[in-house]
């Protein structure tokens, strides 16, 4: 059983809002590691993996699709300060790994570990999968529409990228197969703002933009800083040894700078404008899992810090950090009794009294995702982590 609500916490910082769930809560644990909840009984019970998000927001609701580290993808709408639960989807029969929400089509599509893919439509109130030929044999990674939303690309641990369009012949979802070059399991994909091109990030430790132009659906796509020629499957970038697993990737608003975050704690920004140009950027902190472009020239990261991080891309060598975007709330230490000093040192091998860390997510987040605003210029995105809490934060240019 999931929770049928989520509530919006005070986080004391002006970053945005803050959203736990509430009532009963089953979920898989954290590396087996029990953690606090936030409710008002304080009582220690496993969290949810929040492993997959998806935003849909119009002028009249808001509402998001979330998995929690199972086969099952519930539907939230927000009430007031809420998340209220309205629907659960439950085809799938392996644990959810992606799900992308077309906003304009009012299309869902999911992937899991089933080896199988559904676009749900909504009919009569009531979400209905319809299954896409996806022809893998191998688990699903990774999903994401196209931005003209009609066709997505799926990831998956064999080797290959499905890239998947509706055939109104017969009335089903078909797929296409890139496997150039693909030597390991794909783990994240993004799409290029033209449509047709597509990034793709491997644990083979390379980074890939492919062509997935799909002469049935889409006219013949003019040259880009990419490349002329795009039939499909076509190699257009093959960054070789990121240094480690590729994570996540994500184009620029005007897609000619690639963003890539890899194991190896390093963020690294290709660029086409310029020779196709790699700036590497290797920081001192734990691997970043998810990276987002919300301007032209920054670059917002998260992963196994438990906080986000601005970056800057000025040009061919000039990418640096900027700063840590959750601001830790300054907070007074009483005074600790010895017995209390003792009692910590026995059970947790410190004399910190403190629970949790001073941030707002308390497990790696593994995922970001744009909340609000336009693509070259993003107001509001979201984060969600292994806590089974999802923040969205406020980002000022």
């Amino acid at each position: 059983m999931h929770s049928s609500k989520w509530q919006a916490r005070t986080s004391g910082r002006a970053v945005g809002e803050v959203y736990y769930p509430v009532g009963p809560v089953v979920g898989r644990c954290c590396r087996g590691v029990y953690r606090r909840t936030h409710d008002s009984r304080h009582v220690d019970r496993c969290l949810l993996q929040l492993i997959a998000i998806s935003w849909m927001g119009t002028a009249a609701r808001e509402e998001l699709a979330v998995s929690p580290n199972n086969n099952v993808v519930c539907i939230y709408q927000k009430n007031g300060k809420e998340w209220d639960k309205t629907q659960e989807l439950t085809e799938h029969s392996g644990r959810i790994t992606g799900i992308d929400w077309a906003p304009e089509s009012n299309r869902i599509v999911t992937c899991a570990s089933d080896r199988n893919a559904y676009v749900w439509s909504l009919k009569d109130g009531v979400w209905k999968p319809t299954l896409v030929l996806v022809r893998i044999n191998r688990a699903a990674t990774c999903v994401k529409w196209s931005p003209l939303e009609n066709k997505f690309a799926l990831g998956s641990a064999a080797r290959l990228i499905s890239v998947c369009y509706f055939e109104k012949e017969n009335d089903w979802w078909l797929s296409k197969h890139i496997k150039k070059a693909i030597r390991s399991t794909v783990l994240s994909l993004d799409w290029h703002p033209n449509n047709v091109l597509l990034a793709a990030g491997s644990s083979d430790l390379d980074c890939r933009v492919f062509s997935a132009y799909i002469k049935d659906i889409e006219d013949k796509p003019g040259p880009t800083a990419w490349g002329a020629k795009m039939p499909f499957g076509e190699l257009l970038l093959e960054q070789r040894d990121c240094g480690g697993w590729v994570h996540s990737v994500s184009f620029s608003p005007s897609g000619e700078q690639l963003a890539l975050v890899t194991h190896s704690s390093s963020l690294v920004v290709v660029d086409a404008a310029h020779g196709k140009e790699a700036t590497p950027l290797t920081t001192d902190r734990l691997p970043l899992m998810s990276v987002l472009y919300v301007s032209p020239t920054e670059i917002v990261a998260a992963g196994h810090d438990c906080v986000p991080y601005q970056f800057s891309y000025q040009g061919p060598g000039r990418l640096s950090f900027v700063k840590k975007l959750d601001i830790p709330k300054q907070a007074s230490k009483g005074s600790m009794s010895a017995m209390q000093h003792f009692r910590n040192l026995d059970k947790r091998a410190t004399d910190d009294d403190m629970n949790d860390l001073n941030a707002l997510h308390q497990n790696s987040i593994t995922q970001l995702r744009v909340y609000s605003g336009e693509r070259a210029r993003i107001e509001k995105y979201s984060s969600v982590s292994l806590d089974g809490a999802m923040v969205v934060w406020e980002f000022k240019h």
